[in-house]
């Protein structure tokens, strides 16, 4: 079942606004149960936790920044 553009829209802010900052909580509360890492490591730690926090959610992040394609389209013509 696909989104519509709408609801992708909508569920990307819940996740960016909710769901990112809960991962770096994770994210950091992870890190920090192993020995303190060089900071090169721990760098790449970052990284890679963050694509694959990315990863399940590409779908619904493809294509929010552009116009809405269920939007009407306007044809330029000046209306009465």
């Amino acid at each position: 079942m696909a989104l519509s553009y709408k609801a992708r829209k909508r569920w990307s802010l819940v996740i960016l606004l909710v769901g990112l900052p809960l991962y770096i909580m994770a994210a950091v509360t992870l890190v920090s149960l192993i020995e303190r890492p060089t900071i090169l490591v721990e760098l790449l730690i970052y990284v890679g936790l963050g694509f694959v926090w990315i990863m399940p959610f590409k779908f619904v992040f493809r294509g929010i920044g552009q116009a809405d394609p269920d939007a009407p389209q306007d044809d330029g013509q000046p209306r009465d």
